[in-house]
């Protein structure tokens, strides 16, 4: 593999490349949007956590009014809708939600929310855009004007289904694609890793050191590029190979000679030695194989379209927050960023439009998951209603899921009734709280 040597003084220029398309707005008119007001509809528990059944603009603008939220999120996923011109079911045939934007007006609709989620991000916070190959292209060049194209980080190839057998002249469509920006240089990072197995340890770490039985890799001792300082001198009476510079002052490579880490060559070639037993497995890469969606009948799921695979936010999640930080998702659906946010022992906000949607999310918080096959072969469950026992007493009769009941339900002014219909439905009433709040707490 070549590798390249770094010029214009060793710093890496980056130039952002702008979008241009009709009816972009500015920055500044998106960031003066008007914001909702948000009315407190039912809590059991006292918690930081929100749900929000809102339009996800106008509650962004809300939420950058409470001093406690802006600049103090941690992370960001969200998985929009991918400009696919659909509407989509939930697997009982209730309506979802509908995807009907297209081109520059989907551009714009999603670029807002971005500017917001930028706004209320803190300093050492990441966001990751799932979408798929209709708008990823567009959308690496949007976000590298809000974040700056220096903060982008990866992005990511996610397997996302089994093969398929296509009929028509192209390859099988598999992959759906996360971009991974921060908002600056020194952002929250737990680097993920794949437990090793007996095989690849074999094959990577071939030596065994006699005197102790550990294994080893070796590793060159050298990096590319020419070094000025000590790194470029001279080390036990040898340069660094044409090119190249020591990636460790002389005095570290003393040290970890003195230690039995450095390997020489009969030829008098230094290496280090890397052990296995110091690895905490193989860092992740940005092809994710192992995280498709629901693909068996024995997969539990909420039946929402769309829903992504619990261990793929459980990966993200874990990566670029710490427990107590807070995860935004506002384009919540089925609630799964929640669930193992809470899971994670993160603080939430979540938030959707779509009455399927946070019906499914009460419903995951209560009841938990259900076998595919379950709507496959359409079983029905015994609880007469499973909507909102979670802010009832009820909720201790639910079987062994462990309820999330830790969160305040709000709602956008203009759809409290709807969410008292949707309440009403299911023969569960909460009374609504009288008070509202302008920064939604």
């Amino acid at each position: 593999m070549a590798t390249g040597i770094p010029r214009a003084n060793g710093k890496k220029i980056i130039e952002t490349v702008r979008l241009e398309y009709a009816g972009k707005k500015p920055v500044e008119k998106i960031l003066q949007s008007q914001h909702a007001e948000l009315i407190e509809v039912g809590k059991r528990l006292p918690s930081d956590n929100m749900l929000i059944f809102a339009d996800n603009l106008s509650a962004l603008a809300a939420l950058a009014q409470d001093e406690r939220i802006v600049g103090k999120i941690r992370m960001v996923y969200i998985d929009p809708p991918f400009a696919t011109q659909s509407a989509f079911q939930s697997r009982k045939l209730s309506h979802a939600y509908e995807d009907l934007l297209s081109g520059a007006e989907f551009i714009e609709f999603l670029r807002e929310r971005l500017v917001w989620l930028h706004h209320l991000l803190s300093d050492d916070g990441s966001l990751y855009l799932h979408l798929d190959e209709r708008m990823v292209f567009h959308f690496r060049i949007i976000l590298d004007e809000i974040f700056g194209a220096s903060k982008y980080r990866n992005c990511i190839t996610r397997k996302k289904c089994n093969p398929k057998n296509y009929t028509r002249k192209t390859y099988g469509n598999v992959a759906d694609y996360i971009l991974f920006y921060t908002k600056s240089d020194n952002y929250v990072w737990n680097r993920p890793h794949k437990p090793w197995s007996e095989e690849r340890i074999i094959e990577e770490y071939q030596y065994v050191e006699p005197e102790t039985g550990r294994r080893y890799k070796k590793v060159p001792i050298h990096a590319p590029g020419v070094r000025n300082g000590d790194t470029g001198k001279p080390w036990r009476g040898m340069l660094p190979p044409m090119g190249k510079h020591w990636q460790y002052l002389p005095t570290k490579l003393d040290e970890l000679d003195a230690k039995g880490n450095i390997y020489w060559s009969p030829t008098g070639n230094p290496r280090r030695k890397v052990y296995m037993d110091e690895s905490r497995g193989i860092p992740l890469q940005d092809i994710w194989m192992d995280l498709r969606d629901a693909h068996n009948q024995n997969i539990h799921i909420t039946g929402y379209p769309t829903e992504k695979n619990p261990d793929l936010l459980r990966r993200i999640i874990l990566a670029s927050s710490n427990p107590g930080d807070m995860v935004l998702d506002c384009f919540s659906g089925s609630g799964t960023t929640l669930a193992v946010s809470s899971e994670l022992e993160r603080r939430w906000i979540g938030i959707d439009n779509s009455p399927e949607a946070i019906r499914i999310t009460l419903k995951r918080f209560a009841m938990g998951l259900e076998p595919m096959g379950d709507y496959v072969s359409k079983k029905t469950n015994n609880i007469k209603t499973s909507l909102l026992p979670i802010f009832s007493e009820e909720i201790e009769l639910l079987g062994k899921h462990k309820p999330i009941e830790d969160f305040t339900l709000y709602a956008e002014s203009n759809l409290i009734e709807e969410l008292r219909s949707l309440i009403a439905e299911h023969e569960h009433t909460i009374e609504l709280s009288r008070g509202t709040c302008k920064s939604s707490r």
